[in-house]
């Protein structure tokens, strides 16, 4: 399991991280602030749940995009790309979330199998145990509304 995230730089406002790829990541973050992507090198693709239909977002190399606060979103990066995202720091009180869809019922909208909310205060940490416990629990990736076992990654 990758996720490829160092902090470069962490002040009062904001946190800025370099991300690389490739990464096996299936979860959607979910984030209460805007996130700001740069692509520095290669491209990536970012999918989002907007509107509650799935989108891809594809961020060429020397590209930006901000993407509102309250975005399911999910980077995907390829081999040998680099990026940079900004975050602004968290509230006491904001709450950041991972989930993870069905995406083998025939669902009309997307339909969450599991959610696990947290306090951010180190993302490159916190991320990797929750995806671990989701790709190690087959009980978490059962859609309990088709009954259908989501691929661990």
């Amino acid at each position: 399991m990758q996720v490829n995230n160092f902090c470069l730089y962490r002040g009062g406002d904001f946190v800025l991280m370099v991300v690389g790829g490739p990464n096996e990541r299936r979860d959607y973050h979910v984030n209460e602030t805007e996130e700001w992507f740069y692509q520095h090198k290669g491209a990536m693709l970012l999918r989002v749940v907007d509107d509650g239909v799935f989108r891809d977002i594809h961020i060429k190399e020397g590209e930006m995009f901000m993407l509102p606060g309250n975005v399911p979103h999910n980077p995907v990066r390829f081999a040998d790309t680099i990026g940079l995202v900004m975050e602004r720091e968290r509230p006491t009180e904001a709450i950041d979330s991972l989930r993870w869809y069905c995406t083998k019922g025939n669902h009309p909208t997307p339909t969450i199998i599991y959610e696990e909310s947290f306090h951010v205060t180190d993302l490159g940490t916190q991320l990797k145990p929750i995806i671990q416990k989701w790709m190690t629990e087959e009980g978490l990736r059962k859609c309990k509304s088709c009954g259908e076992v989501a691929d661990a990654k």
